[in-house]
């Protein structure tokens, strides 16, 4: 992404101070190795953007549904399954997926690949230092640093499974051994989940999957150290992801936040207590334009470590059509019982957006059709 964007907007300084931190290469972890008592300003966030961060409301008492669902995937009848799925999914959008068969020795392996690659040698961590799309295995603090009026507290690892799986020697060698056999395994798992995803919007199991919504696979590790003044700023802030779902695999330090809806307009943020052996599922802006809101892509959130904490890691795997190559067009999947919410839009448009606007916007409200009256505009035709 053009850094010329930060420098339009923001004051000379800050465009000075982000362009010092990335020529460094150093990274957030850097910044904490060089003994920082005070963060740089341009990883300040405005006060009323932090507001409950730190220690968000407690639900009330009289909410005894947990906050975020559990499908058990163990569940013998399908319809069930299902029935877990299509509530999850329309409710909360995040829900935690157990007896999903993952190992659980190889989700510990790919946490403590992540920890011992950030925490490792710097020069191996500038060696792949790079915001170049193209390169399958790269490192860099916040992809839109130069969009962004303000820095998060972390830094992440870009690893390409598929359709373009990153060469085995560009993998970092802490990670090396782990990487695509953690790719592989959640693979299986995704394709059990868009089944079920599927099957829950009434379609034939195969539904999503003939949609391509799977051809591209992302694994993003994320690394957040320590922060000397964490009511300053924040790991990461709140947004809703992009694609059609992501697989998010926690380490035991929790900090997700997810704002959940409970109902009667009331919205709240929750804390999400980590949940061994557990993996996490959310789903995406792509998914809820595809299904026309039945599923929603919901905003959630990482306060920033204070710094007696350990560091935080966590890996997502990010399902998409394959951005390179597709032309499809996607649109919402008709819905009798109301009319299209979104234009159709292919994948690559679709992210194009999100890149030129980072975090900081909502790309879903870039293809929602306006309300003409008492008819919506029509959504160009149906091609999914």
């Amino acid at each position: 992404m053009a850094p010329t964007a930060a420098k339009d907007s923001g004051s000379a300084d800050r465009w000075r101070e982000v362009q010092a931190f990335e020529d460094s290469k150093l990274g957030v972890k850097g910044l904490v190795d060089s003994g920082v008592k005070s963060i740089p300003a341009m990883f300040h966030h405005p006060p009323e953007s932090l507001k409950d961060v730190i220690s968000p409301p407690a639900l009330p008492s009289s909410d005894d549904a947990p906050a975020i669902p559990v499908v058990d995937l163990s569940v013998a009848r399908r319809e069930d399954l299902v029935a877990q799925v299509k509530h999850a999914a329309g409710t909360v959008g995040f829900f935690w997926v157990v007896n999903h068969g993952v190992p659980e020795e190889l989700m510990a392996s790919m946490l403590s690949g992540v920890r011992q690659f950030n925490e490792g040698s710097l020069e191996a961590k500038q060696a792949l230092y790079s915001r170049d799309p193209a390169r399958n295995v790269r490192f860099a603090s916040n992809f839109d640093l130069f969009e962004s009026a303000a820095a998060d507290w972390r830094d992440t690892l870009y690893c390409k499974i598929a359709p373009d799986p990153a060469p085995r020697e560009l993998v970092p060698e802490p990670l090396r051994n782990v990487m695509m056999e953690y790719g592989e395994e959640l693979t299986k798992l995704a394709r059990s989940m868009f089944e079920l995803l599927s099957e829950s919007l009434g379609m034939p199991s195969d539904h999503l999957h003939k949609m391509e919504c799977m051809q591209q696979l992302h694994i993003v590790c994320q690394y957040y150290p320590p922060c000397p003044e964490p009511h300053l700023t924040i790991g990461v802030r709140k947004h809703s992801d992009t694609g059609f779902f992501t697989i998010l695999l926690q380490d035991g330090m929790g900090g997700l936040q997810v704002l959940v809806d409970r109902g009667g307009g009331r919205q709240t943020w929750v804390d999400v207590t980590p949940r061994p052996g557990a993996l996490m599922v959310n789903m995406g802006s792509f998914l809820q334009l595809v299904t026309n809101d039945r599923y929603k892509s919901v905003d959630h959130r990482v306060p920033a470590n204070k710094s007696s904490d350990t560091a935080r890691v966590s890996v997502a795997a990010f399902f998409n059509p394959d951005e390179k190559r597709t032309e499809r067009l996607y649109g919402p999947i008709p819905d009798p019982s109301k009319p299209p919410l979104y234009r159709s839009v292919t994948f690559p448009d679709f992210i194009a957006k999100f890149n030129s606007i980072g975090l900081d916007g909502r790309v879903l409200d870039h293809f929602r059709l306006e309300d003409d009256g008492p008819t919506r505009l029509a959504a160009p035709a149906h091609h999914v």
